[in-house]
């Protein structure tokens, strides 16, 4: 028995908005383990990222990477390997 996707609307920052089916509903969501949303985003950015073209960072991103620039220069930060801040992430939900 297939279920109905649930409509809906998504509205951009531009003004525009766009109608779409998700096939997965927020109550579904909401049963998800944390470990289960993390690998659950993990795989749509791995989809997402296949067509490179298509992602456009905003503006407040170069902000908030020339932040923390400055912070590393200044000695305030220190750089983390992803395999390494996943786990912490990973450790922190649990």
């Amino acid at each position: 028995m297939a279920s109905n996707p649930i409509m809906r609307n998504i509205r951009f920052e531009s003004g525009a908005s766009e109608l779409y089916a998700s096939g997965m509903s927020a109550l579904a969501i909401e049963h998800m383990s944390w470990d289960e949303k993390l690998r659950t985003m993990e795989e749509l950015w791995a989809s997402l990222a296949q067509d490179e073209s298509r992602l456009e960072s905003p503006p407040w991103h170069r902000d908030a990477l020339e932040e923390t620039a400055a912070r590393y220069e200044a000695g305030q930060e220190q750089p983390v390997e992803w395999a390494a801040a996943k786990r912490e992430l990973r450790k922190r939900a649990e």
